[in-house]
């Protein structure tokens, strides 16, 4: 599919007068969105946590997180927090923000569009387990802006399955250098 960059608006959650318009790579392997650190500061952003980073040649270095920024792309805008890079690194747009705004890239054009599926608002999916039935069946309630669903499966399945999600979870890509965050708990 080769490249695909796009426009982004980016502005401070807590002081909306702080708002810069970037260039931005995305990356559906990546999970983290990330912006150099001269950005940050320019923005006003507070640090909100740290994690540990591993690069592509195995070193494992501190990164900071930095929150709350208000990203809009393709007409669509979310909170979300952002891994801080050295300055002048390229920012980045994670699957995080992607699968939040319900955003997909057409490989035909290599751009950024609104879900076909949702064209009008993003569709958001919860997952939620709301009762057992019996000693081996859950219900699983899933819900978005459109419609409302029961899933049955067994108990053990929905164990399992939550069990697999919780595992995939603390792992970040990071694509333009190859970089991969872990929870602390997890190294």
């Amino acid at each position: 599919m080769g490249k695909v960059v796009e426009r982004v608006k980016v502005t401070n959650f807590k002081d909306p007068s702080k708002s810069i318009e970037i260039e931005a790579i995305i990356d559906t392997g990546a999970t983290m969105s990330v912006l150099p650190m001269d950005l940050i500061q320019k923005l006003g952003l507070e640090k909100i946590d740290e994690v540990n980073v591993r690069y592509a040649d195995n070193s494992v270095k501190r990164k900071e997180v930095y929150g709350w920024v208000i990203l809009e792309i393709a007409g669509r805008k979310a909170v979300f927090d952002v891994l801080a890079e050295n300055e002048g690194a390229q920012p980045l747009i994670g699957q995080i923000v992607l699968e939040r705004l319900d955003l997909v890239i057409e490989p035909s054009t290599r751009k950024v569009i609104p879900n076909p599926r949702s064209p009008e608002t993003p569709m958001i999916e919860i997952f939620l387990a709301t009762s057992h039935n019996s000693e081996d069946t859950a219900t699983v309630l899933r819900t978005s802006k459109f419609s409302k669903s029961e899933i049955r499966m067994s108990a053990k399945r929905y164990t399992r399955l939550w069990e697999m999600r919780k595992m995939a979870q603390p792992v970040i890509n990071y694509a333009p250098k190859l970089v991969h965050i872990v929870e602390e708990a997890e190294l």
